[in-house]
């Protein structure tokens, strides 16, 4: 099940951040040191918080059987632009086609979406962690 978060839900939102882009540290070789602002070391409560309450950022998580195994938001900016944050699944849960579904409820929150966009995030990959889209 795909549904909006609460605030109950932000620390385990939190977890599936960092050990999903974990992974991609890891890949890379990122650390603490050499790349604090990565997401994967960067992401907090507090950080959270503030999008879910001042930002008003929509936050998403995909559910099953009551966890949470993926997860985005999405931030409605000026000009008829949205931001596409923290597309993520846990490592565990990958392969089972969360991202894929994950991907089009992004699109169904926004208010218009023009046939352009559909093409792109039709042949985005589902590793995608940040993007600005036109709605």
């Amino acid at each position: 099940m795909i549904k909006e978060i609460d605030k109950s839900d932000l620390v385990e939102c939190v977890n599936i951040i960092r050990k999903s882009f974990q992974t991609v540290a890891d890949e890379f070789g990122f650390t603490i040191e050499n790349a604090p602002r990565f997401t994967a070391f960067a992401t907090t409560e507090e950080r959270l918080f503030y999008q879910l309450e001042v930002e008003h950022r929509l936050m998403v998580a995909y559910y099953d059987d009551g966890k949470i195994l993926g997860y985005y938001s999405l931030q409605f900016l000026e000009n008829s632009e949205c931001e596409l944050n923290n597309l993520c699944v846990l490592p565990e849960a990958r392969h089972k086609k969360i991202g894929e579904a994950l991907m089009p409820s992004s699109v169904n929150s926004f208010t218009r979406t023009p046939p352009q966009l559909m093409a792109v995030l039709a042949e985005a990959t589902l590793s995608l962690s940040h993007a600005i889209i036109t709605c």
